[in-house]
């Protein structure tokens, strides 16, 4: 089904998306994920605390930014392709877009949150022109290869000893010693923040904590794998005719499901044990437990959308989703507000189980506040300015 000219399961996707990812960020807003063992141990609902986190890793962690690594990836295909019928210079107005999403980035970043994703999708999108000309067989192979050199780089970087990121933990001691950060009053230091200037001295040490996540992680080359596989769904167009394809949804979803949910227990296990068999075996049952449960959840409400279409539930999934950036940066000034000393202070003193109740409230609020913008105007006000700064000019938002 489509509307005003966009794909609604797309948007159904970006919203559903959208509520995984904010699952799998508050922890952190909450500064639950600074606390130690002991202080997390004496928390009241410690034991469902505990249950919760298994969960989270289990059926969240990772497997929602999979899901919006395609997304972005079947993007970048609808943008080219739409400029290139209007006769514009597709790649022209596809790397202003990026350039605009790159600002955006870096403005979360080092202003708002630490944990932003944005600057490292619009450096890697910036390579995507580069696979235009690439065929299927070989675009697939591409991001195959992307998906396993994260398992070879922790490999040789276990066996060498060797870490990567220790330029920006350098970086980080630097500015923790410079402010006065220190383990003692790390997990506090935001919940006793009293103006935004200490919040910033936090994010500005949290911006090298990011580097090193991305660093460790291997965060760049699973990203672009991902955006490959979703410029190869974005070429066949697979969003365009579900029902035609409903047989090869039906094969994805049981495969990515028999695969993805046992090996999601092992790794859960890992996490929940600091990677008791080493970063590369870790890093194995991430890549078999990660992508293809991501990947099933795709499948799987695909499916369900060919078979409900009516269901009320789709124009309220797709509501958020069609205000993404607004929302994906809104969690982030919603989650300042909550738990920072700036804000209301929720933070560190709220347990893992009560985070993810919260999260629910804030989705709920997220999505009833698109419904009702959407009502009135074309587009997200993040969204509306992106555009602008994309054409270089003045659009209606009526």
């Amino acid at each position: 089904m489509k509307a005003s000219g966009r794909f609604v399961i797309l948007d159904v996707l970006r919203g559903f998306a959208l509520l995984g990812i904010c699952m799998a960020n508050f922890p952190e807003f909450s500064l639950y994920t600074f606390l130690s063992p002991e202080a997390t141990a004496s928390m009241p609902a410690a034991m469902q605390d505990k249950i919760t986190r298994f969960l989270l890793y289990f059926f969240v962690d990772g497997k929602f930014y999979t899901l919006f690594s395609l997304l972005f990836g079947i993007g970048f295909s609808i943008i080219i392709r739409n400029a290139e019928q209007k006769g514009a210079n597709g790649f022209r107005i596809f790397y202003r877009r990026m350039g605009m999403l790159l600002l955006f980035g870096f403005l979360h970043l080092m202003f708002i949150w630490s944990g932003d994703i944005l600057m490292l999708y619009a450096l890697l999108g910036m390579l995507l022109p580069l696979f235009r000309r690439t065929s299927d067989k070989r675009l697939l192979s591409w991001a195959g290869l992307f998906l396993l050199l994260p398992v070879a780089v922790d490999f040789v970087c276990e066996m060498t000893r060797t870490n990567l990121a220790l330029p920006f933990i350098r970086l980080q001691e630097t500015y923790c010693d410079k402010y006065g950060i220190n383990e003692a009053n790390f997990p506090y230091w935001l919940h006793d923040a009293e103006d935004y200037g200490t919040v910033f001295q936090f994010l500005v040490q949290g911006a090298c904590v990011r580097m090193q996540e991305f660093i460790i992680g291997n965060r760049y080359f699973k990203v672009l794998g991902l955006f490959l596989i979703g410029l190869y769904i974005g070429r066949k167009r697979i969003y365009a005719d579900l029902d035609s394809r409903r047989q090869w949804l039906v094969k994805v979803f049981r495969l990515c499901l028999l695969t993805g949910l046992p090996c999601s227990l092992l790794y859960a296990w890992s996490c929940m044990d600091g990677h008791p068999l080493g970063d590369t075996l870790h890093s194995i049952f991430y890549l078999i437990s990660v992508y293809p449960l991501g990947f099933a959840y795709a499948a799987g409400l695909c499916l369900l959308y060919t078979q409900m279409k009516n269901l009320a539930l789709w124009k309220w999934l797709a509501a958020p989703g069609r205000m993404a950036l607004t929302n994906y940066i809104g969690q982030s000034v919603i989650g300042m507000c909550l738990f920072y000393g700036i804000g209301l202070g929720l933070g560190s003193r709220v347990g893992l189980l009560q985070t993810e109740g919260i999260v629910l409230a804030v989705f709920l609020f997220q999505t009833v506040f698109s419904r009702l913008w959407l009502s009135a105007f074309k587009f997200g006000p993040l969204e509306w300015i992106w555009r602008m700064l994309t054409y270089g000019k003045w659009l209606k938002i009526k």
